[in-house]
């Protein structure tokens, strides 16, 4: 069962901004594997599962990431199909340091900071200013840790081999190209299969003492999985992953693996807003999520802010205010009505907002399809689209049918 533990929200401004600020086109690569390719994803389970032909992970609280190489040309995706580059300078530095001329690599770029992680950090880069972006990327260097191999050095793809095949093919990957080394501080001897992950120095062409691309730890043994659930807070880490050692890579789909959260939390889109009682300032944000269906049902919100927060608010969903009311960003339950809540009609009034801005809240009940309680806002998800924001987050059924919104107009 997930542990429950304070969290501490993040800059309510940072990367306060739609997914589709981010897309850009891809260069063509001559490669099995075009970016933007989905990446396989999770379906978010409550507990570890136990039996045997799992290979656990930790959960790296960072961006999901595709790293592509052609050569000279590197290209980051990140999990919603956007160019991370940009962002991420040192990353593509450290990329095409690697003696291995083509390539295509899983994982997650985090940023480090003592012996956790700084998911704030990481939402700074998210900005317009390429001096600013150069100047972070010295100050608060990202890494990236990778965790599955796409398509090896001899440009052979291996998606369709199992992942106990792949693991090996990474491992052999990581003892010849990569600078680093599975960290001796995030995976140990005792936890790690020596057949899975390598525990010696690997060569490489960086003479970094913090090498920016390690080989994240993995591990078949249950008892090390349950270790990082409860003390991998230390390290940064929000869960484990495990996956199906059996298993092709499940390109777009969630049938290959699950995670498991020492906390709650659910990506949302902000359908609208409710404005405080008083002072003229934001009082709550209303949250929605797409059911199988495709239609944005509203499922909660969010209040627990700030009055300098509140007041940032405003700016930020103020773009999105949609004038006709008609054109609500739920199509699908909406907010209203009355409840043993509603003081008066001003609790039942909303301003409706385009379907683009994408956060991560923390809940600690969902049922009837609602959020028992407000929730709390821990940062906002750019590198996310609307659309990944179905209700298996929470909900954990076992449909397969993939979901796909509509398309919002403008």
């Amino acid at each position: 069962m997930p542990v429950s533990r304070k969290t501490r929200s993040a800059d309510i401004s940072a990367a306060a901004i739609p997914a589709e600020t981010l897309e850009h086109a891809f260069p063509k690569l001559h490669l099995p594997l075009q970016p933007p390719y989905p990446p396989a994803e999770a379906k978010s389970v409550k507990e570890l599962p136990h039996e045997s032909g799992w290979l656990y992970e930790p959960k790296w609280d960072g961006f999901r990431c595709l790293a592509f190489r052609n050569r000279e040309n590197i290209v980051l995706q990140s999990k919603a199909g956007q160019p991370l580059g940009r962002y991420f300078p040192e990353i593509i530095a450290a990329l095409r340091a690697l003696r291995a001329r083509k390539f295509v690599l899983d994982g997650e770029i985090v940023i480090r900071s003592g012996a956790g992680l700084d998911f704030d950090a990481l939402l700074q880069r998210i900005h317009p200013a390429a001096s600013r972006i150069q100047r972070l990327s010295q100050e608060t260097p990202a890494t990236y840790m990778v965790f599955d191999l796409l398509v090896d050095a001899k440009e052979k793809s291996l998606v369709s081999q199992p992942l106990s095949a792949r693991r090996m093919a990474l491992q052999e990957f990581a003892s010849q190209y990569l600078s680093g080394r599975t960290s001796e501080k995030l995976a140990h001897t005792k936890t790690v299969p020596a057949k899975l992950v390598s525990k010696k120095t690997t060569r490489g062409n960086s003479n970094d003492a913090t090498p920016r691309i390690l080989l994240s730890p993995a591990s078949s043994d249950f008892a090390a999985a349950e270790k990082w659930m409860s003390e991998g807070a230390a390290h940064g880490w929000d869960g484990v992953v495990a996956k199906r050692l059996n298993c092709e890579y499940t390109s777009g789909e969630r049938t290959s693996m699950v995670k498991i959260k020492r906390i709650r939390t659910a990506d949302c889109v902000v359908g609208g807003f409710r404005w405080a009682r008083k002072g003229g300032e934001v009082g709550s944000l209303l949250l929605g999520l797409y059911n199988n269906r495709g239609q944005l049902d509203h499922i909660g919100f969010s209040s627990a802010f700030t009055r300098e927060d509140r007041k940032k608010l405003k700016p930020i969903l103020k773009p999105l205010i949609i004038k006709d009311a008609g054109a609500g960003g739920f199509t699908g339950k909406a907010p209203g009505g009355h409840s043993r809540w509603t003081r008066d009609e001003r609790d039942t009034e909303w301003v409706p907002l385009k379907p683009k801005l994408v956060g991560e809240f923390q809940y600690d009940h969902f049922s009837g399809n609602r959020f028992r309680h407000g929730t709390k806002f821990l940062r906002w998800r750019p590198e996310k689209k609307p659309d990944q924001c179905t209700v298996d987050q929470v909900t954990h059924y076992k449909s397969k049918a993939k979901i796909t919104p509509p398309a919002q107009k403008e």
